[in-house]
């Protein structure tokens, strides 16, 4: 391979209009080879003159506000259910949109609310009677009769969304003062196609130096509600939810293709909404599907001018990504030439590297150059710290980056903000170094990966490969042990229970993981009802197969059996109906047992799931000082399982979780080769290269211990957040 590493490439700076020698300073500087504008900013001639490729910014429903305003009933809508009111008469009288967040939403009286609304009584769960009900466009008000005393109602209705989610965040958090609100228009009508693809090629015609076209991103939103900010600033949000593709006419389109009709509470679900945690209805399927298609279709006729124009398009995977689905079937088919995806965290580098169907893969770091943090905290203002945010995000990132590559990585947000940190702008440039490194590396050949793969069972299945509801929660227990086997040395798949009934489990599976709280997608919920996905995991598990559960696995509720698969956990959890039962005695787990031999300290798997008892004979507990069962290994037939009581992402645990992949394969003599002594530290062997990656996650100076394949250890020491490059 070629030993000297590029020093620029590969790298998007954001300009600015009116700091053209910082924007050329730093395009220098970080060794940049394309320039993008920023959702408000611009850029000047001279820096579009400059010899860089240039990135501009569209975002077509939100285009043109003086579309937008003279077609206010082509605006995007969605259900909202209105917050309960219990009734103390006959009658009640419900104000839409009280505690909702008034700037954002305007109730849709134009598609009448007889055909569209549904009124709930919510102690019941009827609908009631639309004999009994009406409304008032001039107060904004439904007036509900004949109710039951001391019940609760609420109000499905429609509702136009007159500021754009994204600007309204910016703008909020920038402090754009009274700038006008922008709105967003729905494509689904063929108005708006019309306008929006003559506004697309106008704007071609006037961006001559664009090269890249970046779309933010195609045309709706994720979901999320605003409230009343004097009583709590958001109210409901899902990065991969569909509530805000709903509109009179998506719904009618819909009935004439699939030949049945959707309702209101088919999306508002009882306050629930769509969420993502909860396990897909068939409905929803048929409704993503359908939205989908449509987002293709026209998407694709707006890429065609692009590419007509001599340019190329990008996608950011964030935003208005919703009906793109990147891991779906049709994503090939709009035909972008790149993708570009914001990253915290390593599993979000393994989210925008996984997909198929796109040349270039780009990752927008943290943090954005905004004056706060994504939640309020500071970053470029008085009592921030960007470089140390820097060098912690790219430390998290880059676990990712040592197992699966991308083609860029970049910035975003108001360059002029960087002035006051000249230690950031250093930290930058030492990112900018080791990215071009590792993908130089992974250009001549893939890292070392051990023979084991593992395959995580959640009802969505490969759609939601490496993310669930958004950007890490921190607490939910699927996140936190994905960020852990981002940055393993593992191969990782999707498979959903659908795909277990239809193909059942596929044969280079070596562990499933199956984790979440009771009910959820992640879990699995009503599946593990079926009796075909229980013989099928039961029968696979017993000729040898392994199985992690973590939270509450296979859960779902059912007398005398909670945990569906506690034959072969070995565990169950209490829940009140077998409380007479005499619970088996805790078996303990030997200390030096082979998944824990790297634990020093009291396992901390964060919030834990209680009331776990042993169920299984051949069942060991790794317990803690109060004697709670926190980790249990079992035996079943030829096949291992561990359960997990909770998990969180810490080096500790993922080490922990590195050793239960080995030891469920039945495959611990495969685990040394190219790790760490030393769980703050994780490395990667290119083979192609013989260069071995040794990189530090840690805010301290790191002394470590590296294995090679014959089982030699070399020590190395690391500075905080450090990398070194070993020849091999």
């Amino acid at each position: 391979m070629k030993d000297i590493i590029k020093s620029k490439g590969d790298f998007t700076l954001p300009g600015e209009a009116g700091y053209e020698d910082l924007t050329l300073k730093l395009a220098e500087k970080w060794g940049a080879d394309a320039i993008r504008d920023s959702d408000g900013t611009v850029l000047s001639d001279k820096i579009v003159s400059a010899d860089y490729d240039i990135y501009s910014t569209i975002c077509l429903v939100r285009a043109d506000n003086t579309w937008a305003k003279a077609n206010r009933d082509k605006l995007q809508q969605n259900y909202l259910m209105s917050f309960p009111v219990v009734a103390e008469d006959s009658q009640i009288e419900i104000d839409l949109l009280k505690d909702y967040f008034r700037e954002q939403f305007e109730v849709n009286f134009n598609d009448d609310p007889k055909k569209w609304w549904q009124v709930f009584d919510r102690t019941t769960g009827e609908e009631v009677s639309k004999e009994n009900w009406t409304f008032n466009a001039v107060s904004g008000t439904v007036i509900v009769k004949n109710v039951t005393k001391w019940h609760k109602y609420t109000v499905n209705f429609l509702a136009y969304r007159i500021w754009e989610a994204i600007s309204m965040y910016n703008h909020i958090t920038n402090n754009w003062g009274d700038r006008e609100h922008q709105m967003p228009v729905d494509p689904i009508y063929p108005e708006t196609q019309q306008f929006m693809l003559g506004y697309l090629q106008k704007w071609i015609d006037e961006h001559p130096k664009t090269k890249i076209v970046r779309f933010t991103s195609m045309f709706y939103n994720f979901a999320w509600f605003w409230g009343d900010p004097s009583l709590q600033r958001f109210h409901y949000a899902d990065w991969g939810s569909y509530e805000m593709t709903v509109s009179p006419r998506a719904m009618q389109l819909f009935a004439e293709t699939r030949s049945y009709e959707m309702n209101s509470e088919d999306f508002v679900n009882a306050g629930a909404y769509c969420t993502s945690h909860n396990v897909p209805s068939k409905k929803l399927l048929d409704w993503m599907d359908f939205m989908n298609e449509f987002v293709v279709n026209f998407g694709r006729k707006c890429i065609d001018l692009i590419h007509a124009a001599g340019k190329v398009a990008y996608m950011f995977y964030d935003d208005h990504w919703v009906g793109t689905e990147p891991y779906g079937k049709r994503f090939k088919d709009l035909g972008f030439d790149g993708l570009i995806k914001c990253v915290f965290n390593a599993f979000e580098a393994r989210l925008c590297s996984g997909v198929q169907g796109v040349k270039t893969k780009e990752l927008r770091l943290h943090p954005y150059l905004f004056p706060t943090g994504l939640k309020g905290e500071p970053t470029f203002m008085p009592g921030g710290n960007p470089a140390l945010d820097a060098k912690r995000f790219w430390a998290d990132i880059r676990r990712g980056l040592l197992r699966a590559p991308v083609d860029r990585i970049g910035l975003g947000g108001y360059l002029h903000l960087v002035q006051d940190f000249p230690d950031f702008v250093d930290a930058v440039k030492h990112i900018t170094r080791q990215f071009r490194t590792l993908k130089q590396f992974h250009a001549e050949g893939a890292p070392y990966t051990a023979p084991l793969k593992v395959a995580i069972l959640t009802a969505w299945g490969k759609l939601r490969s490496w993310v669930y509801v958004g950007h890490f929660i921190h607490g939910m227990e699927l996140y936190e042990v994905t960020e852990s086997l981002a940055g393993l040395p593992v191969e990782v798949t999707y498979i959903s229970f659908d795909d277990i009934l239809k193909k059942g489990i596929p044969q280079d599976i070596h562990v499933i993981i199956n984790a979440g709280k009771a009910g959820t997608a992640w879990s699995g919920g009503e599946h593990w009802k079926n009796e075909k996905i229980l013989e099928t995991v039961t029968q696979w598990v017993a000729q040898g197969g392994g199985f992690i559960g973590v939270g509450e696995p296979s859960a779902v509720h059912s007398t005398g059996q909670y945990f569906r698969l506690s034959h072969i956990l070995g565990v169950d959890r209490e829940t009140g109906d077998t409380l007479s039962n005499v619970k088996k005695e805790p078996v303990n787990l030997p200390n030096n047992h082979f998944i824990a031999k790297d634990l020093k300290d009291e396992i901390d798997l964060g919030k834990t799931t209680d009331d776990i008892y042993l169920s299984g004979k051949n069942a060991k507990a790794l317990s803690n000082k109060n004697g709670l069962s926190k980790i249990v290994v079992n035996e079943f037939g030829k096949g291992r399982s561990i359960y997990f009581s909770g998990f969180k992402f810490t080096p500790e645990n993922t080490r922990l979780l590195h050793r239960s992949l080995f030891w469920a394969a039945g495959r611990e003599d495969d685990f040394k080769p190219w790790t760490c002594s030393n769980v703050h530290t994780d490395c990667a062997y290119y083979p192609k290269t013989g260069k071995l990656v040794v990189i530090s996650s840690s805010d301290n100076t790191e002394i470590t211990r590296v294995y090679d394949g014959r089982g030699n250890a070399s020590e190395v020491t690391i500075e905080p957040h450090g990398i070194k490059i070993i020849d091999i």
